[in-house]
């Protein structure tokens, strides 16, 4: 897989490139609507010992649809009815089955506050604290909450509280656009898995952020607690609104200090821009610096101590589980 097409980002007439592109790979989707196409491709599918992971996801789907409250049941049922019927059309079938590994992370992260608390490990305060103390001298999230300013919180909200959210849609056109035509697929695996991993990983061992030391101290932590804003709390009251402090209060997974997936997702896709648009790496590895530094900025989500995961686990995934990808740079 060669990066001849990241050609097209570098044109003196961005606009055109991006029109041609588009034609492009219009031109070459699927744009049938009859079912009796995908079966008739399935049927003729020579199935692979690495096709038991459908077989994974599905067990995965029925027991967090199972356990999902709300929407209630029947009416849940509608949700894997839509998929089925997204799957078997062509049209729609060629961008949800590489995305499965996405829809799983959604679906686990959103269903896992229907986990019975009787069932969940208990929430741990004081691991994350006590090992950035041994291992940097200090507790580094403590020190960086004892000084805030408007400026500096405006620095930290547009890469942590805007661009987090955005950046992985625009990654995801912009490989589909200008990159080799495997990489989206790669993009989608690398990044489903990795945050389905980083779920999975919170909910089995569920960490207070700092941001619960400096509300609650070391107490012991329940699931009934609710979440936290944390410093994008200052944000809401910059603007006026309630917008983070009501989306971080009822979040799945308030206790998710690790691993950080804002930091994970920066990662990955500065990991992918850098392999496919060279000329763009100072830019993205830019971007990771600060939203490292945005996770720990005043009242943070994340001690320092989680970062080493966010490099580690992500190279794997966009090497190691794709090495179609990291060979492309010799192809």
């Amino acid at each position: 897989m060669s990066r001849n097409r990241t050609k097209f980002v570098g044109n003196s007439r961005p606009f055109a490139s991006i029109y041609n592109a588009l034609l492009i790979q219009v031109s070459r989707l699927d744009l049938s609507l009859s079912p009796s196409v995908t079966i008739a491709k399935l049927k003729a599918h020579e199935f692979t010992k690495g096709d038991i992971v459908y077989l994974f996801h599905a067990a995965a789907a029925v027991f967090w649809l199972y356990i999902m409250e709300k929407p209630a049941y029947p009416i849940k049922l509608v949700i894997p009815m839509l998929f089925t019927i997204g799957l078997l059309v062509p049209l729609t079938g060629q961008f949800l089955l590489p995305a499965i590994p996405v829809l799983a992370w959604v679906l686990t992260y959103y269903s896992s506050r229907f986990l019975p608390a009787s069932s969940r490990p208990p929430i741990s305060v004081t691991v994350l604290p006590t090992l950035e103390t041994v291992l940097y001298g200090a507790n580094i999230s403590d020190i960086l909450t004892r000084f805030t300013h408007p400026v500096l919180d405006v620095v930290a909200w547009l890469p942590y509280g805007i661009l987090h959210f955005s950046l992985p849609v625009v990654v995801s056109i912009i490989l589909w656009l200008f990159a080799p035509r495997p990489a989206l697929q790669y993009w989608a695996s690398a990044f489903g898995y990795l945050n389905l991993a980083g779920v999975v990983c919170q909910i089995l061992f569920p960490c207070a952020p700092p941001w619960y030391e400096l509300i609650y101290g070391l107490t012991p932590a329940n699931y009934g607690m609710p979440g936290s804003a944390a410093g994008l709390a200052r944000i809401d009251a910059l603007f006026g609104g309630t917008g983070y402090q009501t989306t971080f209060s009822g979040a799945p997974v308030p206790f998710g200090a690790f691993p950080s997936l804002h930091s994970a997702c920066a990662t990955i896709e500065a990991l992918f821009i850098s392999h496919f648009f060279p000329s763009y790496t100072r830019y993205v590895w830019a971007y990771v610096a600060v939203l490292y530094w945005a996770t720990i900025w005043g009242q943070p989500g994340h001690y320092c101590i989680v970062w080493w995961y966010h490099v580690t686990q992500s190279s794997r995934l966009c090497g190691a589980t794709h090495p179609a990808v990291a060979s492309s740079s010799r192809g």
